[in-house]
């Protein structure tokens, strides 16, 4: 019965995988721009994105709370990484990601992932003093992820996140909350062949709400004031579904070549596909490359994001108990941008 179950797993994953491709599609562009929290987009993590995120089949370990969640369940023990990004570098805005994962029981990992964008200090301006010098606010932009993750076998792993949304300006703010979901499927003579699926950011709407938003005034010919309060448009999350399969190479039990490739539809975006490659010399240095496509990517004059496509990164890691398999690492990636001078991404991972 269990290869049973095994076998219609994999069908179900490769029938999902081609759906897309018989139905190509350039997301949903009458929508463009309508989605509020667009942070919930960026991969804060500097070991998947160096290959663009490619690795939602094959991804393991803590950076699953982005990529897909059922990736979290190969957990062997705990993990702790901490990273921080130049988003854009030269637009002063900065990133900083903690999370920790920890196994439970025979099978199960339960997850906590935190990330925080920094925008640095705006001048405070109005009608009556356009140039400032009332002083500065700080924009904040904070995500918590808790989530838990199962291997139902050996072969079938999945896994559930919950986002907590914070947006805060001076006076005004906007909270809310997604859920992710995910399935990783592995087979292969050395469980080197992988399909994964994840729908993420799946939420009700927000809205922001403050005193920003309020309006004080004289009533005419009166002495008395009244306040008038704005209220916010509701929007969307970003929401995504993304699938994925990869394929490991062995090579003389030192080398490994994974490629990798993702479909992205976004519900606000264009859809996006993803192809990378990642090598790994006996687990002590990995070095990685992607590419990812939208359409009207490769024309300065059609594109419509900044990103124009390649990533690339490595992993320099030192072991620390090789019973335990505990290690410590060093992660770097760069996203290609124009303008501005790439995103850039450095993190130290600790297993334990």
């Amino acid at each position: 019965m269990n290869k049973i179950y095994k076998y219609f797993a994999a069908i179900l994953l490769t029938g999902a995988l081609l759906t897309p491709f018989a139905q190509l599609s350039a997301g949903n562009k009458d929508r463009s721009g309508q989605a509020g929290a667009s942070e919930l987009l960026i991969n804060p993590w500097a070991r998947s994105s160096g290959w663009g995120g490619a690795n939602i089949a094959s991804v393991k370990g803590l950076e699953g709370l982005f990529g897909n969640v059922a990736g979290t369940a190969h957990t062997k023990g705990t993990e702790l990484i901490f990273t921080n990004t130049q988003w854009l570098k030269g637009s002063e805005v900065n990133i900083n990601a903690f999370g920790l994962t920890q196994k439970i029981g025979q099978s199960g990992v339960i997850g906590l992932g935190i990330m925080s964008m920094n925008f640095g200090d705006i001048p405070i301006r109005t009608e009556d003093l356009p140039e400032g010098g009332i002083g500065n606010y700080s924009p904040s932009y904070m995500n918590i992820n808790i989530s838990y993750a199962k291997a139902f076998s050996s072969s079938i792993y999945g896994g559930i996140n919950i986002k907590i949304i914070s947006e805060v300006i001076s006076d005004v703010s906007a909270q809310g909350i997604g859920i992710d979901a995910g399935i990783q499927y592995v087979t292969g003579p050395r469980e080197n062949v992988r399909f994964g699926i994840t729908l993420r950011n799946v939420g009700p709407t927000m809205s922001f709400s403050g005193d920003g938003l309020s309006i004080r005034s004289l009533l005419p010919g009166q002495e008395s004031y009244f306040t008038l309060e704005q209220r916010s448009a509701d929007f969307e999350l970003p929401t995504q579904l993304a699938i994925g399969a990869s394929y490991d190479f062995y090579i003389a039990e030192m080398h490994r070549l994974s490629l990798a490739g993702n479909f992205v539809s976004n519900s606000f975006n264009k859809d996006q596909f993803i192809v990378g490659a990642e090598y790994e010399l006996k687990s002590y240095l990995m070095l990685r490359g992607g590419y990812t496509y939208e359409e009207g990517i490769t024309e300065k004059t059609e594109r419509t994001t900044a990103f124009t496509g390649p990533s690339a990164g490595f992993t320099v890691a030192v072991p620390l108990d090789k019973e335990k398999g505990s290690s410590i690492a060093i992660d770097y990636s760069y996203r290609a941008t124009d303008p501005f001078s790439g995103t850039h991404s450095i993190g130290a991972r600790i297993n334990l």
